[in-house]
């Protein structure tokens, strides 16, 4: 019988969408699967450009009924569904993460223009889409990155209402091709935020010079330079303040969509692993049958179910966010930061058990060990969004308030607040629910039990030796704390999901055994860190926890993972 809790292309019909999303998912799925394994792979190491898929998803209209907002739209089945999106993110990764990076970063180019009034400007991006194009986001800059304060795309105005824009941008996907270049910029007249431009530039124009492919990838991210690019009236997308938070509000709608990336390239990239180590035959026994080897397989599958079930309850939250409810907030950078490297250590302990046959040319695999890192560094680095992750930390453990319960959302809605984010501040003032009740609906789980005595240990710490104003400046240690908080935020979201979906009481117990040698891991990391102060290293020792052992319990998850050998290999 198949894994009900991981995609494979044999037996994936997606039920819980409208017909015509379940219609292109499958033919998205179908059109990788006619290619077949040996085409994905050579098409990879040999770099070239995405035309087939491109010309697929046009023919398709993939891209246009995704990514066209309710309001913009021409057709009924066009809208912006965070659910049916992670859906093909997971597709996406499963067959390479190059079609993913084309696709994600047409979702950034998209972001500044759906929030913006400009009518023209959207009807254009509209109409681009129907035509089968690519869009691209150009905020990075070679000598600042993603800093925006810092911005060397300067307009001079042309003294008829325009500009003329001149300057460079650096890491732009998508910016050899884009139909449509949402461009950040400042105004070379006026001093402050007041200055910030976000304008629509056509990658075909004269005055647009592509540079070079910084990479050496499929992924074309280039470095392009304006010279006196025309910046037309109709061309501005957003001016002072608001553009600075466009670029905010549009990295927030992007980055949730790594997560699901990751998982995937994990779940492709663990058929592969569990068929070739339970076929391997080692000093005459299955390679399988090595008790550190069912370990390490068993625990990168349950943490890649684990990946799986933060990411769709997270997408709950996004689609049932407003302005009086922006716990999408903290969700979003967790899934970018802890769901991403959880994919890291998935790959990693696969990786240990078919050692020499991952880094073979003729396996998914090998691609899969390369772009599984890029993903935590992509839209701001692990530390940052961990950074993000800490101010919310007190609110969440120590003061909650009643929230409605947010239901599952797999409903054909469009979700138009994600482009009605509005200032992007205030982060301090997000209130949320009761993390505890998650885990009370499980108290009887034994991991989820000694998991919960470490939550509860986290919100004494932080209540009585969180770091002080001191310690607040020594990004080290406020790290290792946000490492700890992280697992409370995901072990919830696990639960709740969990609950929805009946899942099997087994794995989620061998789940959180994980999860609570993680709480203790990163504790003795804490007790270690520099500054940490005596009490921080009581604290620290005071919270590990042994996880709960059941030899039965463990067997049958281990009879899950090794259903997985044979379970789904790519046609050659």
């Amino acid at each position: 019988m198949a894994d009900q809790l991981l995609f494979n292309p044999r037996t994936y019909d997606p039920t819980h969408f409208d017909p015509e999303t379940r219609r292109l998912l499958r033919a998205t799925v179908d059109w990788f699967e006619a290619r077949g394994k040996r085409r994905l792979i050579e098409d990879y190491r040999s770099r070239v450009w995405l035309e087939d898929f491109l010309a697929f998803a046009a023919k398709e209209g993939l891209f246009a009924t995704f990514l066209t907002p309710a309001p913009d739209a021409g057709r009924p089945d066009q809208r912006w569904d965070t659910a049916r999106i992670a859906a093909l993110n997971e597709i996406f990764g499963f067959y390479g993460l190059d079609y993913w990076y084309a696709w994600q970063v047409t979702i950034l180019g998209l972001g500044p223009v759906w929030q913006s009034d400009n009518a023209a400007a959207r009807a254009r991006a509209a109409e681009l889409l129907q035509q089968g194009e690519v869009f691209a986001f150009g905020l990075s800059e070679k000598s600042h990155g993603a800093d925006i304060y810092s911005t060397d795309m300067l307009l001079e105005p042309d003294g008829d209402g325009g500009f003329k824009a001149s300057g460079s941008k650096y890491y732009i996907g998508n910016g050899n091709a884009a139909g449509l270049v949402s461009v950040f910029g400042r105004r070379a007249d006026v001093e402050g935020p007041d200055g910030y431009v976000f304008f629509a530039a056509d990658s075909r124009h004269p005055a647009y010079r592509l540079v070079k492919n910084v990479v050496d990838s499929s992924k074309y991210v280039s470095e392009f330079r304006l010279d006196e690019y025309p910046v037309n009236p109709e061309d501005v997308l957003h001016t002072g303040r608001a553009a600075f938070d466009a670029a905010l509000n549009t990295v927030n709608v992007g980055k949730f969509n790594l997560c699901t990336a990751s998982i995937g390239i994990c779940e492709h990239a663990m058929y592969e692993a569990v068929t070739h180590a339970h076929n391997r035959i080692l000093y005459g026994r299955p390679v399988t049958a090595f008790p550190h080897v069912r370990r390490e397989l068993a625990d990168a599958y349950v943490r890649l179910v684990g990946m799986k079930l933060f990411s769709d309850r997270a997408v709950d939250y996004f689609r049932s966010a407003g302005p009086d409810d922006r716990r999408y907030l903290l969700f979003n950078p967790m899934t970018k930061m802890k769901v991403t490297t959880e994919g890291e250590k998935v790959i990693d302990l696969m990786w240990d058990v078919i050692a020499a046959k991952g880094f073979e040319k003729d396996t998914y695999f090998a691609q899969a060990a390369v772009e599984i890192r890029g993903l935590p560094k992509l839209e701001g680095t692990v530390h940052v969004n961990l950074a993000l992750i800490l101010k919310f930390m007190r609110n969440h453990l120590l003061d909650p308030v009643a929230h409605p319960e947010v239901p599952t959302r797999l409903d054909a809605a469009d979700d138009g607040f994600l482009f009605r984010q509005g200032p992007a501040r205030g982060l301090g003032s997000i209130r949320f629910h009761d993390w505890r009740t998650a885990f009370d609906a499980f108290a009887a789980v034994p991991n989820v039990a000694r998991f919960r005595e470490q939550a509860d240990s986290l919100c004494e710490f932080v209540a009585t030796a969180a770091p002080g104003e001191e310690q607040s400046r020594d990004l080290d240690l406020l790290l290792a704390v946000g490492q700890l908080f992280a697992l409370v935020v995901h072990g919830q979201l696990i639960l709740e999901q969990a609950r929805l979906t009946d899942l099997d009481e087994d794995v989620l117990d061998e789940l959180f055994s994980v999860l609570v040698r993680d709480f203790s891991g990163y504790a003795v990391e804490l007790h270690g860190k520099d500054s940490a102060t005596e009490a921080q290293q009581r604290w620290a020792l005071g919270a590990v926890r042994r996880p709960v052992v059941d030899g039965a319990r463990s067997a049958r998850v281990w009879e899950r993972v090794e259903a997985l050998s044979g379970a789904y290999e790519m046609a050659p």
